[in-house]
């Protein structure tokens, strides 16, 4: 891809070390990006063809940095379908940092508990997503040097990483659920009718992100851990309205333990 090469060659030219470790940070979970010593701050605007945040809650830049003696790149803040980007623009940076030499993408976000033993600011791994956003990111004439055709998708979410992060939280002493994560559309948040149907399709959490980008992670032949940070519960499980400000307040409130838990857990990942 034309558009990816151009981003890659222009990131080669502004960063010297090459990360195997990807971290996305979804609304309001911005506050990692500073914890990387010796960082170096791309705003996306600067990269080549790289679309721009304009969710509020996304600062929009990619950092590159160290967390102790391993290299990692982050993604402060994401694109989605909602604010009118293709599924190209919305995986491009998945697409471009693979390229670099990322071979693990951890993905958080922020999302709706459907499941009623989540309870708000909560940390929830998703073990499957279901893809209900309409679209998918492979659509369209397939590059082979990106990934097959038609990509297996039986372990979208790596099981091996998955039982590190458990064994990470426990030393941690933070509780860390799991389950299936439902991507819609948005923006609007879910009615009550559509939370119950997405209850008995087997879903325990909704959000707007993530699946596309686990799809491109997986053609890619990278790995995919996602965490979710329950924001609010879903409509219809508590009798009250939602509100964006609720989940970036949410976002700030649970920013410290993600910190911890992702120090702790990225310099463990093999890759």
């Amino acid at each position: 891809m034309k558009w990816v090469a151009e981003a890659l060659q222009y990131l080669e030219k502004q960063v010297g070390a090459r990360p195997r470790v990807a971290v996305v940070l979804g609304s309001g979970l911005g506050a990692f990006a500073e914890e990387l010593s010796g960082s170096v701050d791309i705003p996306y605007a600067a990269i080549p063809h790289w679309p721009c945040s304009t969710a509020i809650g996304h600062a929009g830049k990619l950092v590159f940095g160290r967390l102790g003696e391993t290299d990692v790149a982050v993604m402060a803040g994401r694109v989605h379908l909602y604010e009118g980007y293709s599924q190209q623009q919305v995986v491009f940076g998945v697409r471009v940092l693979a390229r670099f030499g990322v071979r693990v993408f951890v993905f958080t976000n922020a999302a709706g508990g459907i499941n009623p033993s989540y309870g708000r600011g909560g940390l929830v791994l998703i073990s499957d997503h279901i893809n209900l956003q309409g679209s998918n990111p492979l659509v369209g004439p397939n590059d082979d040097s990106l990934g097959p055709r038609f990509p297996d998708m039986s372990e979208a979410y790596s099981a091996g990483l998955r039982k590190l992060a458990k064994e990470v939280a426990g030393e941690l002493g933070i509780p860390l659920g799991e389950g299936v994560y439902a991507a819609l559309l948005g923006p609007s948040y879910e009615t009550p009718a559509e939370i119950r149907y997405l209850r008995a399709i087997g879903a325990d959490l909704v959000g707007m992100s993530t699946a596309p980008e686990t799809i491109a992670a997986n053609h890619l032949g990278a790995r995919a851990l996602a965490i979710s940070c329950v924001t609010n519960m879903a409509a219809g499980i508590l009798p009250q309205k939602i509100t964006h400000t609720e989940v970036l307040e949410t976002g700030e409130m649970v920013r410290g333990t993600l910190i911890r838990f992702l120090k702790a857990l990225l310099p463990r990942i093999e890759v």
